[in-house]
């Protein structure tokens, strides 16, 4: 578990140190490439050197298919959300938007989400469940991931819970399901790139232009539209991904992939030394 801290130091480390020097200089459609490629570079060069073990989480048979399914949910998930609330009355569709800033958009979404993923689930994750298990890990890296969004622009308490009982539990049983990263990746590739560019809605409190691909407004209750933070912390984005985390942590257990915490497993193992004639 020191170990995998020391790959969240040097991971981070590389993360800052690449975007301060590529910013003023790389365009920003290949800028954000550049940084998860560093980052991913980085991090399975750690987990080889320093913590000396197969990289599990990356490994590539059946990648394709996980990474494909986590494109398909993440957009099938934020599009559902708009749905609903255009039902509502909340979302009030005014046409086609523009593709301008496009590769820009998908470039920032492919890095926040390898990157977020690695740091969360990757090290945090994976690390955390030795000690406090799987359950422990959701809970304490869900946390951890709603608070990291509350210096976002717009961000509230309520706006961090909502990122932590919605994307946090989401993405934490989506690499609790597989035990690797393909999945989660990919959803929340897909959820920030439909989000911010194919609907053109604020992402975490970030914008990324003017317009998506699609032109629309939210009015209404802070509640439903997520406010200045975005439709990410909609009640309705809540419920939406809190019904598909609870389905794939159904597939967990039922798979028999649930951790039990350090001390259940050390009362396990004594009890079965007693048990010995």
């Amino acid at each position: 578990m020191g170990l995998g801290f020391v790959t969240l130091l040097i991971v981070a480390l590389a993360a800052t140190g690449v975007q301060l020097r590529i910013i003023k200089v790389v365009s920003p459609e290949v800028g954000p490439v550049v940084v998860m490629l560093v980052v991913v570079l980085t991090y399975l060069a750690s987990v080889r050197w320093i913590e000396r073990r197969p990289v599990a989480e990356f490994s590539l048979p059946g990648a394709a298919g996980e990474m494909g399914t986590g494109l398909a949910i993440g957009f099938a998930l934020f599009t559902t959300v708009m749905v609903i609330l255009g039902v509502a009355g909340v979302y009030h569709f005014a046409g086609a938007g523009t593709t301008k800033g496009a590769a820009t958009g998908l470039a920032l979404a492919v890095m926040s989400g390898v990157f977020e993923e690695i740091l969360f689930r990757g090290i945090l994750f994976r690390a955390s469940s030795r000690i406090v298990g799987t359950w422990g890990a959701l809970l304490f890296t869900s946390a951890l991931f709603g608070l990291a969004h509350l210096g976002n622009k717009g961000a509230t308490l309520g706006s961090g819970m909502a990122i932590m009982l919605e994307a946090g539990i989401l993405l934490g049983a989506a690499y609790a399901v597989t035990g690797r990263l393909w999945l989660p990746i990919g959803l929340h590739i897909a959820w920030n790139f439909t989000e911010g560019t194919i609907f053109g809605m604020s992402v975490s409190g970030n914008g990324i232009g003017d317009s998506g691909m699609l032109r629309g407004s939210l009015s209404g209750p802070p509640i439903l539209t997520g406010g200045a933070f975005g439709p990410g912390s909609s009640v309705v984005a809540v419920a939406v991904c809190f019904m598909v985390a609870v389905y794939l942590l159904y597939r967990t257990v039922k798979s028999g992939l649930i951790e039990p915490a350090a001390w259940s497993k050390a009362r396990a193992d004594s009890a079965q030394l007693e048990a010995i004639p």
